[in-house]
C-alpha cells in the first residue's frame, strides 16, 4: 500500500495519528530538522525538454515559464512550477517556532513530512489550555504548514486537541477573526508579520474557548442531532432520525453509512461522548465528526487519513461541523 508519509518527529505521547518517532522533550531545532527528516532544501532548475530535428538529431530545449522543484538530499522531484512560484523551505517552518520555544511557552510537540517532502508542518503546544465540566480538556496548538506542489499555501492555524479522544478543530470563530493566516506562494514567507497578522495570543483562544463552552450548555434533541449531520454531511435539512441504510443507491439517503456511524459515536460511543460537556450537547455532536475524521473515516492509512483531517476533505468537514454547531448558538 502506498503511503504518503516520508517521517514525522515527536515528543511525549504518541500523537492522535499515531504515527512518528519519539524525541526528548526540550530538543534544539537542530535535532528536531534530523529527526523529522526535514535536514534538506528545496532546490530548483529550468524545465528543459527534448526534440527532434528533420535531421534526426536529438535537441534539449528550455522552457523558461516554468522550473522543476526537487530535493537537496536525494535529487527527487517534488513538482513544476512557474518561474514566480516562492516555495518555503522545510528549515523555515521549524525556525518559525524558534523565538517561541526559547522565549514564550510554545513547545514543539511534532513535526516531519508528507507526500515525499512536498508538504511540510510543525505543530507547537501554545501553553493554553481549557477546562469544560466534567474534566473534559482541549489544549491549544499552532500550527504551521505549507506545500510545494500547489496544493496548500503557507498557513498558520492556531489548532485545539481534546485530550480524552485526541480530536484535532481548527480554531475559526463565530465572528470572523479566525485564528488562520495564509501566504500564496506568489508572495515571500515573512515568519515576524506571519506571527504579527495571527496574533499569537491569547485572544484567540479565549474566544475559541467561550464558544466551546457555549456549545456545551446547548442541549440538543435527536431530531436536533439529526438535521445537524444532515446540514454537515449533505448540506441539506434532514430530521430522519434512523437513516436510510436501503443498498439500493437510489434509495440511500447520501452519506448514510457515515451519519450512522457520527450518530452512534454521538450517543455513547465516541471518545468521551459520556461527559457532562458533550453527553447531549451540541459540543458531544461538533466531538463527534471531529472524531469520526481523525480517527474512522475511510482512508487508505493512517498518514492519508493526517493528511485529509489537516489539509483535505477531513478538514473542510471538520470546518462545516464547526460552523453548524456554531448557528445552534444564534
Amino acid at each position: 500500500m502506498a503511503h504518503l508519509l516520508e517521517s514525522i518527529a515527536y515528543v511525549g505521547d504518541t500523537p492522535w495519528h499515531g504515527l512518528g518517532n519519539e524525541l526528548a522533550p526540550k530538543q534544539p531545532i537542530e535535532i528536531w530538522a534530523k529527526q523529522a527528516g526535514m535536514d534538506w532544501r528545496i532546490e530548483s532548475s529550468d524545465v528543459s525538454y527534448m526534440a527532434s530535428n528533420d535531421k534526426g538529431h536529438n535537441l534539449i530545449l528550455p522552457f523558461a515559464e516554468q522550473k522543476v522543484l526537487y530535493r537537496s538530499d536525494n535529487f527527487e522531484p517534488l513538482s513544476v512550477v512557474s518561474q514566480r512560484y516562492q516555495e518555503v523551505q522545510p528549515r523555515e517552518i521549524l525556525e518559525f517556532y524558534r523565538d517561541l520555544t526559547e522565549q514564550s511557552d510554545f513547545e514543539l510537540e511534532t513535526a516531519g513530512v508528507l507526500k515525499g517532502g512536498r508538504k511540510l508542518w510543525a505543530l507547537a503546544r501554545t501553553g493554553q489550555s481549557a477546562t469544560l465540566k466534567g474534566k473534559d480538556v482541549s489544549n491549544g496548538y499552532l500550527l504551521l504548514a505549507t506545500a510545494c506542489d500547489g496544493t496548500l499555501a503557507t498557513t498558520a492555524q492556531f489548532t485545539s486537541i481534546r485530550v480524552v479522544c485526541n480530536n484535532t478543530l481548527a480554531i475559526s470563530l463565530a465572528n470572523g477573526n479566525g485564528g488562520m493566516v495564509k501566504v500564496p506562494h506568489s508572495t515571500s514567507f515573512d515568519a515576524d508579520k506571519v506571527k504579527q497578522q495571527l496574533g499569537v495570543s491569547v485572544k484567540q483562544w479565549d474566544e475559541h474557548a467561550y464558544e466551546m463552552k457555549q456549545l456545551s450548555e446547548r442541549r440538543v434533541t435527536q431530531a436536533e442531532a439529526a438535521n445537524y449531520l444532515s446540514r454537515v454531511f449533505n448540506d441539506q435539512d434532514n430530521d430522519i432520525i434512523l437513516f436510510n441504510r436501503a443498498k439500493k443507491e437510489k434509495d440511500a439517503v447520501p452519506n448514510a453509512k457515515a451519519m450512522n456511524q457520527v450518530m452512534q459515536m454521538f450517543n455513547g460511543q465516541g471518545r468521551g461522548a459520556t461527559l457532562d460537556a458533550a453527553r447531549d450537547t451540541a459540543y458531544g455532536l461538533l466531538c463527534s465528526i471531529t472524531e469520526y475524521v481523525d480517527h474512522e473515516r475511510r482512508a487508505m492509512s493512517r498518514d492519508h487519513r493526517l493528511d485529509g483531517a489537516w489539509f483535505g476533505s477531513g478538514a473542510k468537514l471538520k470546518q462545516k461541523g464547526l460552523e453548524e454547531s456554531l448557528l445552534m448558538l444564534a
